[in-house]
């Protein structure tokens, strides 16, 4: 289980001196000069108008979001900016101790900012002289392996954050939970009965019972194998997708991160080094470490003449956005884009084959070409027509992104 989610305060645990539903929210949505009363630790909570990027009210607004674990200590995030409209699942993506897991568990409400803001809707959730308790953010919380309640049943377990809810009400929202999710009949069951993917299911059943505003997922697949991991994250995606909320999801895997989200935010040093569609950051990242990050990257030199075509070791290649003349950088492709030719074919330039490796659905073809220091990768489907030490044409098809020098 993972240590942070031991208190498991984002799937609303029962409090025994939480007032009563209707009072409860009465108190949190009451404004009273500008601010609203939190009912648990009488700390302010300022209300704002919806977001411009939001004007339903209901997305992340994420504003210049520092902190750093001790004092001298460089930051591990760096004024992040970050915002999910509402309805839509962003995926927050990098490399280890870039800063995901942190994020994460400021906007929950498991640490303090030094700095910056965090608002749900209208609703600042952290800020300066503002922080609301975790169990008062509407946040549901999936994490690491599910994290059940090995004591609890199946639907104790979703209906566990129901609480102010009358038995039939329950009753009715858990059976609606879980046949969403698949698992209607499994009520009875105890989680030690349940497969992994079954038990994720479960998890993300009792984060959504409660209807909350923001659904928080910290790498929730890392424990299945490969197999089962697509079929849950489809499962996954569309659950949320029928309850209509917001939600976070926090990978490592790129893999993951562009085939689930509406928006995938890259975070490198502390910092959203480009927040796109999956499309659009696939296509056109920002920057070479963002390309080669998010995918397989074919990154090479080129100048740029005065009829906007790049001039690169491949030959000449066209650009996907005007660069000023003369100009010289690196330009982005990717595998896919590059195909194998017969050696002397029109518009190919030679190379020979270093490496081929098989992976099933396609293959990675590695080929050493002149003037170019770096072998060049190559995505081929269906069968391989060479074997290392071939020799090979390579021709580029589609355009490319010029990044220039500097």
């Amino acid at each position: 289980m993972n240590e942070s989610y031991t208190s498991e305060p984002g799937t609303h645990a029962p409090d025994t001196h939480r007032p009563a539903a209707d009072e409860q929210h009465r108190i949190e949505q009451e404004p009273s000069q500008g601010r609203v009363r939190n009912a648990d630790a009488n700390e302010p909570q300022a209300t704002h108008p919806p977001h411009p990027d939001d004007p339903d009210g209901g997305g992340l607004h994420v504003e210049g979001l520092t902190k750093s674990y001790a004092p001298g200590q460089d930051p591990v995030l760096r004024a992040l900016r970050l915002t999910v409209p509402a309805g839509a699942l962003a995926a927050v993506l990098g490399p280890s101790g870039g800063g995901k897991t942190t994020l994460l568990r400021i906007v929950a409400g498991f640490l303090r900012a030094d700095a910056g803001t965090v608002r749900l809707g209208g609703r600042t959730l952290s800020g300066p002289g503002v922080h609301v308790p975790p169990e008062r953010r509407r946040i549901g919380i999936v994490p690491q392996e599910g994290a059940l309640f090995p004591h609890l049943s199946v639907a104790r377990n979703v209906a566990f954050g129901l609480t102010g809810e009358s038995r039939a009400e329950r009753r009715r929202r858990t059976g609606e939970l879980l046949e969403l999710v698949g698992l209607a009949g499994y009520g009875e069951r105890m989680p030690h009965e349940l497969s992994g993917g079954q038990q994720q299911r479960v998890a993300l059943a009792r984060a959504l019972a409660p209807r909350p505003r923001l659904v928080l997922l910290d790498e929730p697949f890392n424990a299945l194998d490969s197999a089962l991991r697509t079929g849950v994250r489809a499962d996954v995606r569309a659950a949320l997708r029928a309850t209509g909320a917001t939600a976070v999801l926090v990978t490592h895997d790129q893999q993951e991160a562009l085939s689930t989200a509406d928006l995938v935010a890259v975070v490198r040093d502390g910092r959203v080094a480009q927040c796109a569609t999956p499309q659009e950051l696939y296509r056109r990242p920002a920057d070479p470490w963002v390309a080669g990050f998010v995918g397989d990257a074919v990154l090479l030199p080129a100048t740029v003449g005065a009829d906007g075509t790049a001039r690169t070791p491949l030959g000449a290649v066209p650009l996907a956005a005007p660069a000023q003349t003369p100009a010289a950088g690196s330009v982005l492709l990717r595998p896919e884009q590059l195909l194998l030719t017969p050696p002397a074919a029109e518009g190919a330039v030679r190379g020979t084959v270093t490496d081929v490796c098989f992976y099933g659905h396609d293959a990675m073809v590695t080929v050493a070409v002149e003037g170019h220091d770096a072998p060049v990768g190559i995505r081929v489907a269906g069968p391989l027509p060479v074997r290392p030490g071939d020799t090979t044409g390579v021709r580029v098809t589609g355009e490319a992104t010029l990044h220039p020098a500097g």
